[in-house]
């Protein structure tokens, strides 16, 4: 029986309630200072009635390391609060072992967004900090701005992040793209329905403008990262200071893994969340938090309940720290995550993020991925606008196989990804070479047209000039339009679409046809990823009923690699967690007169 659908979301976001030059209301304002004998220590505070700061904020507010560092801008949440902090580390004399350092925060509720807008405060804070570091009994610029940006007796009321993120900006729709006849005749959709997202001014210090360098850091291991975030795993990134870039990033991968508005019809009602939960900088006075959320989330797969949708424990979440301790609590994350060193920026040879299991097995970008990587790099490098919707799909086929797989395009360069991409197996070896001697290349040619055309597709009607704003940008000065950070939120929102249309096309199919009359075909491949793959559930843990039956052409329509087992895995947890199925991904062969080769 057909799964339940959600009900029927718009396609637009009233932001009407949030004016963009507004600054969200603080419920905390605080300084903290760092004493010989004490160690960090409040030094000035102020709050609105239920919100404690004493044993919270300098610890949150003050990652370990910070004191190897001139300034930083710390991220955290604390219960149903955003907090942020503007860290400045100055030259003193020897009785302060030849530093002081401080730094001036803020905690606004997070019912205004992910991180309550709480980066429109981030310019004031650090001039405050400036100001503060030559004199922390000087506390009347505090007093002001408590008074001018407090927080009144009134409850906010819960709205969007506001037309100041990019994740809640309006959407318009592109047209249809047909990328493969889709199994249920019901419906005949196609990547482009992920919607495309009109370019949005941001401030100066949001989040976001750090998409760019997001992509250049984990380079293809984007997209393994990005499914590992559909699936709600707990994400920790581990790094250095300053934390104000692995902050961003977790924001960054939050935006990038929401499911899109456009297709939460398709999903049944018992799904995860439309997001995955940012923590941001994270310590060890949080594991605590951490292995309540491990135990809610242990108890809540025991008992088979879903839980509310507004709680989100128990859901997955992505967090950064610098405590190399966390590393060690295997049992409290999925994915771990660790970022080069600072001075590895310098190295001969680019050093990429490790990703990697609790069982230390490193998680890698496959073939495909990095062929994605190279097509979304091209784009990104265009100056002008990418093929309209409206291009034949024989032209736009051809200019893209053309442009983004020549091996002599500088642009396409990606050195040393021979430790983060898998190799290529013999299977896929074999298979290419009997294409091209069965075919005289027309095979591998179709193959790549159609690979192409696919990836041009997640590009169509998308601007991507890009455009960051200067460190030195007048505040006062209308604010600078991101583009390019805009279009690659709308990239990974349709490759998000590509995803879960496909998958729910073939639950459909699934669905409409009697478990008698299923093909039958071996699961070897779903056996050896079962046994090899960490974190598989238990047998019971399977969901019972009808098997959705996954073609090689399937996987070639949703965007995956066909010859890749950690590919198969993720269609198979896809299928369990947003549609409560059981999938079967078919391994490609190659038989030559009825006998299989590989």
């Amino acid at each position: 029986m057909a799964a339940v659908r959600r009900g029927h979301s718009p396609l637009t976001v009233d932001l009407s309630t949030a004016p963009p030059s507004d600054l969200p209301p603080i419920s905390a304002l605080f300084l903290i200072y760092f004493d010989i004998k004490a160690g960090y220590t409040i030094g000035w505070k102020r709050s609105v009635p239920g919100v404690e700061l004493e044993g919270v904020v300098e610890y949150k507010s003050l990652p370990s390391g910070l004191h190897t560092v001139k300034e930083d801008l710390i991220y955290f949440v604390h219960e149903n609060h955003a907090g942020l902090s503007a860290f400045i580390n100055a030259p003193a004399d020897e009785e302060s072992r030849n530093a002081r350092m401080i730094a001036v925060g803020v905690m606004v509720p997070l019912s205004y967004g992910r991180l309550g807008r709480s980066w429109k405060h981030a310019e004031k804070l650090k001039e405050m900090a400036s100001e503060l570091i030559l004199d922390t009994a000087k506390t009347q610029v505090l007093e002001e701005y408590w008074e001018q940006h407090k927080m009144e007796d009134k409850a906010p009321q819960k709205e969007p992040d506001s037309i100041d993120s990019p994740s809640d900006v309006r959407y318009e729709a592109a047209e249809p793209l047909t990328t493969g006849k889709a199994k249920s005749s019901g419906r005949n959709r196609s990547i482009s329905d992920g919607h495309a997202l009109h370019p949005q001014t941001l401030s100066k210090y949001h989040p976001a403008w750090s998409l760019p360098d997001l992509l250049d850091i984990f380079g293809p291991l984007i997209f393994p990262i990005h499914r590992a975030a559909l699936l709600r795993k707990r994400i920790l990134i581990t790094g250095h200071t300053p934390v104000e870039q692995t902050c961003n990033f977790v924001y960054d991968l939050s935006i990038l893994s929401n499911i899109p508005l456009a297709v939460i019809d398709l999903l049944p009602s018992a799904t995860p969340p439309q997001r995955l939960r940012p923590l941001f900088s994270i310590g060890v006075h949080d594991i605590p938090l951490l292995e309540e959320d491990l135990k809610v989330s242990r108890k809540s797969a025991t008992s088979g309940s879903t839980p509310e949708e507004d709680d989100e424990t128990s859901k997955g979440w992505i967090a950064c720290t610098t405590d190399s301790i966390l590393a060690m609590k295997s049992k409290l994350y999925d994915v771990l995550i660790t970022m080069p060193a600072p001075y590895s920026s310098s190295a001969s040879q680019k050093v990429w993020p490790k990703v990697e299991s609790p069982q230390g097995v490193e998680l890698r970008a496959t073939q495909r991925d990095l062929r994605r990587y190279r097509a979304l790099r091209w784009g990104l490098s265009r100056s002008s606008r990418p093929n309209s919707p409206d291009t034949p799909d024989e032209a736009r086929s051809s200019s893209f196989s053309q442009n983004p797989f020549a091996r002599d395009d500088p642009m396409l360069d990606i050195p040393d990804t021979d430790l983060i991409v898998e190799p290529l197996s013999w299977s896929a070896l074999a298979y290419s070479g009997f294409m091209w001697w069965a075919s005289a290349g027309e095979g591998q040619r179709l193959d790549i047209d159609a690979e192409a055309d696919s990836d041009s597709a997640l590009l169509s009607g998308l601007s991507l000039t890009a455009h960051t704003p200067s460190t030195g940008m007048d505040t006062t000065s209308p604010r600078p339009t991101a583009t390019q950070e805009t279009a690659i939120i709308a990239y990974f929102h349709r490759l998000t679409t590509q995803y879960l249309t496909t998958i729910a096309d073939i639950v459909d199919a699934a669905d409409a046809t009697d478990e008698d009359d299923e093909p039958e075909h071996s699961g070897e491949s779903g056996e050896l990823l079962r046994s090899s793959r960490s974190g598989e559930p238990d047998d019971e843990d399977v969901p019972s009923g009808p098997t959705m039956y996954v073609t090689s052409g399937d996987m070639g329509r949703l965007g995956l690699d066909v010859w890749s087992m950690s590919d198969h895995g993720f269609v198979e947890d896809v299928a369990r967690l947003y549609f409560g199925m059981k999938a079967q991904v078919e391994c490609k062969n190659v038989d030559i007169c009825g006998v299989r080769i590989c």
